[in-house]
């Protein structure tokens, strides 16, 4: 048997590596990445951005302390983000942690830098209350000044702070014109896409008929929901801007869907004749889809009225997407009255590729059309499947320079609406608007970011034997887990007790 004093011995020496290797992780910083889409990692775009900075960035992260579990890991992945920008800018990027709740002056201070209080949930002796917390950062460059209100974990983390330090550093913003004139939707009607689009250009409304306008002053024009026709000058003056190798990105509709009068009617500005000219067909008719969105209906039972969720098939929700820098980790979009894209022969020089698809289990409704919020929805109403609603078209489009165009086919996906009517619209919805005007306009390559972090995993997008399997893997593991160590330790004791029966055991 050992002896005592080598026991010590190895005791002294696990502890003495422990020591010496805190002492080394306190000196020289360094974590390893095992997550799937590498999310704990700087991408390429940061590092450009960190590598070219002329000025000291400071970034003052106000973030509470004394937090539950979850928001002390942010803090800390937080600080260890801040480390590692400080690394890859060779120290231009500075920080400090200051603690709100610390004093009254310091939150003053705090929410004077534009940084407000979450409710957060604590749990304390079996009851739940509700504790106020700071979980933001601002960051300085120069006499430039960027908030970020609330840090959220993983990539978004990296990409808050990235456009935050790109957006100071950036000296002339590419100009992103959004088309009006045709009945578009209005720039007030679609507050997310611009807040987003801000960061990193100049957005500003451009109407084809202005004299005074000079298209090629823009990086990439937008068009998004036009219901008035386009004359043959502008058509003209679309196709001089892609003879030029610019871009072009179009949300349209080719059906209207009409909730309060249950019609659905085509729509014809002339668009969609253009866009057969460059081999894209954006057909005439309503797509249903079993995976799809609900509607609120009024019900009536007895003497009662109540509302209720229905699913509505006209309301397509995607989730099948291309592995394409602009659907790239998008999970879920819902599409109002979408139609089928289809891709019409051409010569060469032109590329089609379709980005995002329906579910297996779709169909199509040509207009006109009565909808019958009641219907009771048939295997055999969805008999297709992968309909593009989503496609980039790019090469020669028009004139001998390459250039590029985004085509959706639902108008309505990026709107938050106005006034009464405003909304805010799904994450994703937001996601691809922004990829594909991203995409098309800047080269930083920022757009991974946004959707590097995979947000859900829906398990109920799963087929029925994946979920079998694990509910029951669930369920069995852990028991299994439990008795493959129960009979490990009996081995290992009965292999102990024969070898303890041995005459020449010491």
């Amino acid at each position: 048997m050992k002896s005592s004093k080598s026991v010590y011995t190895y005791i002294l020496l696990i502890v003495g590596v422990i020591i010496f290797v805190n002492l080394l992780g306190d000196r020289f910083f360094l974590r390893l990445d095992f997550t799937a889409d590498k999310r704990y990692t700087l991408s390429e775009p940061t590092k450009n951005i960190l590598e070219t900075l002329k000025k000291p960035v400071t970034v003052t992260a106000y973030i509470s302390e004394e937090l539950p579990q979850q928001f002390a890991q942010l803090r800390r992945d937080f600080r260890e983000e801040l480390i590692e920008y400080s690394n890859r800018s060779k120290g231009k990027v500075m920080f400090e942690f200051i603690n709100p709740n610390k004093d009254d002056a310091t939150e003053q201070k705090t929410m004077q830098e534009g940084i407000s209080p979450v409710l957060i949930n604590v749990r304390e002796k079996d009851q739940v209350k509700q504790q106020k917390a700071y979980l933001g950062a601002v960051v300085h460059y120069g006499d430039q000044k960027e908030v970020i209100p609330l840090i959220q974990s993983g990539s978004a983390m990296e990409y808050s702070l990235s456009t935050s330090i790109k957006k100071m550093t950036v000296e002339n913003k590419p100009k992103v014109g959004i088309l009006q004139g045709h009945g578009e939707t209005s720039l007030n009607s679609l507050a997310q896409v611009m807040q987003s689009l801000l960061v990193l250009y100049d957005v500003e409304p451009v109407k084809l008929d202005e004299v005074s306008i000079n298209l090629m002053n823009y990086k990439t024009l937008v068009i998004i929901s036009p219901r008035d026709s386009f004359p043959p000058a502008h058509l003209g003056k679309l196709d001089e801007f892609l003879a030029a190798g610019k871009s072009i990105c179009i949300a349209m509709n080719r059906v209207n869907g009409d909730l309060q009068t249950v019609s659905g009617t085509e729509i014809k500005t002339g668009l969609e004749k253009w866009l057969e000219t460059k081999g894209v067909r954006v057909n005439p008719n309503f797509i249903v889809d079993q995976n799809c969105g609900t509607v609120m209906v009024n019900q009536q039972q007895g003497y009662m009225s109540f509302q209720s969720n229905m699913r509505f098939p006209y309301l397509p929700v995607i989730t099948k997407f291309a592995d394409h820098p602009v659907t790239k980790g998008l999970t879920s979009v819902l599409l109002q009255f979408a139609s089928s894209i289809d891709f019409l022969p051409q010569g060469g020089g032109i590329t089609l590729t379709s980005l995002a698809t329906t579910s297996d289990k779709s169909g199509t409704e040509n207009p006109p059309l009565t909808f019958n919020i009641n219907r009771n929805w048939q295997q055999q109403d969805f008999p297709r499947s992968g309909l593009i609603v989503g496609a980039l078209a790019s090469g020669r489009l028009s004139g001998n320079m390459n250039s590029r165009m985004i085509i959706i086919s639902d108008g309505d996906f990026p709107a938050n609406g106005e006034g009464q009517q405003a909304r805010q619209i799904q994450p994703d919805n937001l996601n691809l608007m922004v990829n594909s005007i991203d995409w098309l306009s800047d080269d930083t390559g920022l757009i991974d970011l946004r959707t590097k972090e995979v947000t859900s995993r829906p398990i109920d997008q799963m087929d029925d034997a994946k979920k079998v399997m694990l509910k029951y893997l669930n369920f069995l593991l852990p028991i299994l887990l439990i008795i493959g160590i129960g009979i490990g330790r009996y081995q290992s004791r009965r292999n102990l007790r024969i070898r303890r029966m041995n005459e020449n055991y010491i």
